[in-house]
């Protein structure tokens, strides 16, 4: 595995540990209050940047154009932001919302963005 799929897959890793982690905190700790930030990390951060990895690693030579580089930025800028800013949120934080807001757009754009970048890909007939 190598560029952005590897890129992609490492961020996985980084996503699963920490939403494995807020998990273990929260039961730990016996408040779940986090319990949408969790869901976030693991399905969004976690899956969604596995899924990318092994599609880019189907498809290396897609995976050398730019515009999978600004797919890769543009979902780990917005995932991050999104995942901390919900925590912050969850905690009590009000401030934090548009932080969310934005975020939540632009990880919903970089979707899109994958959508338009795989489905061509994936419907090519050989």
């Amino acid at each position: 595995m190598q560029g952005v799929a590897r890129n992609f897959f490492t961020l996985a890793i980084i996503y699963s540990l920490c939403g494995m982690g807020l998990g273990l905190y929260m039961a730990i700790s016996q408040d779940h209050g986090q319990m949408p930030t969790h869901a976030h990390t693991m399905v969004a951060g976690w899956l969604m940047s596995a899924v990318f990895a092994f599609f880019y690693h189907l498809f290396p030579a897609i995976g050398q154009k730019t515009l999978a580089n600004v797919h890769f930025w543009l979902t780990a800028v917005s995932g991050i932001g999104l995942l901390i800013g919900l925590f912050f949120l969850l905690a009590g934080n009000a401030a934090i919302e548009p932080l969310v807001a934005a975020s939540s757009m632009g990880f919903y754009a970089a979707m899109l963005l994958f959508a338009f970048i795989a489905l061509p890909a994936v419907w090519k007939t050989a």
